[in-house]
């Protein structure tokens, strides 16, 4: 799904101040209210925004867009992404991945490569990436969550935790303004934690509707995350976080991928 221009501005709106109204959003925008409810039925649908008499607030914190849907969302700001990140991993690498459809993209995008190996508890990903005779495609153990093909749970994480791997490739529901990293599953952000300590470098792949997104699950400050790989730049409150940190910063734009920069 792509947003307009007025949209993207209604979901920016309702992230800073956490909740609008169509009254109030008639005269800064300069259209009707059919207009305007139009838009916010919209966004509602997608599950960007909850709907309430006369405008629309943030979502839930405690469940998830449904997959199918954050499967066609923001899909070639992901796809942006995902080839940005393949630049930076070199053939005959380890990897570990999560859950997520950023880090499917992110799949995709290193199908061409040679000599990979591969440890995951995602098995769209593991799907995706079988195919190459030069990898090799370990899963984690566990139970499959049927919504989205993810495994999890105590067994995902001893799996996990027998390797140390080059890079560790994680997606995320959220990023509040102070930082923190959120998620919807506290299994699955479980199998997160894991995922980042035992990699040398932890990407962080996510899309710019992340940050300042709601989620009710905790797995830990930005400063976990040695690079982070989105479609814009984050917020004045993240980027200062990140430039903190020392977090390596990449920008897929539009226009082309942008050159990598410490936040």
């Amino acid at each position: 799904m792509n947003l307009n221009q007025r949209q993207q501005e209604i979901l920016q709106q309702v992230r800073q101040v956490g909740s609008v109204s169509i009254e109030e959003l008639v005269p800064h925008f300069n259209v009707t209210p059919q207009t305007l409810r139009r838009d916010i039925n919209i966004l509602c649908e997608s599950g960007l925004l909850r709907r309430f008499h006369g405008g629309a607030g943030l979502p839930s914190s405690v469940e998830n867009i449904a997959y199918p849907a954050r499967q066609i969302l923001y899909h070639d700001e992901k796809r942006r992404i995902a080839r940005l990140v393949a630049q930076h991993i070199p053939d005959q690498s380890s990897l570990l991945i999560n859950i997520g459809t950023t880090t499917e993209e992110v799949a995709k995008a290193l199908a061409d490569h040679a000599d990979m190996r591969v440890i995951t508890n995602n098995l769209n990903v593991a799907a995706l990436l079988c195919d190459n005779p030069s990898f090799e495609v370990i899963v984690a153990g566990g139970v499959v969550r049927r919504r989205d093909r993810g495994v999890i749970g105590e067994a995902t994480i001893d799996f996990i935790e027998q390797f140390k791997v080059d890079f560790g490739i994680i997606g995320i529901s959220g990023i509040d303004l102070d930082g923190t990293l959120l998620d919807f599953d506290y299994r699955e952000v479980r199998v997160s934690q894991a995922i980042i300590a035992n990699s040398r470098k932890v990407l962080l792949v996510t899309d710019h509707s992340k940050f300042g997104r709601n989620a009710m699950v905790r797995l830990g400050p930005i400063s976990e995350v040695d690079m982070l790989f989105t479609d814009r730049t984050p917020p004045a409150a993240i980027t200062e976080l990140l430039a903190q940190a020392e977090v390596q910063v990449f920008v897929a734009s539009p226009e082309g991928d942008t050159p990598a920069r410490d936040a």
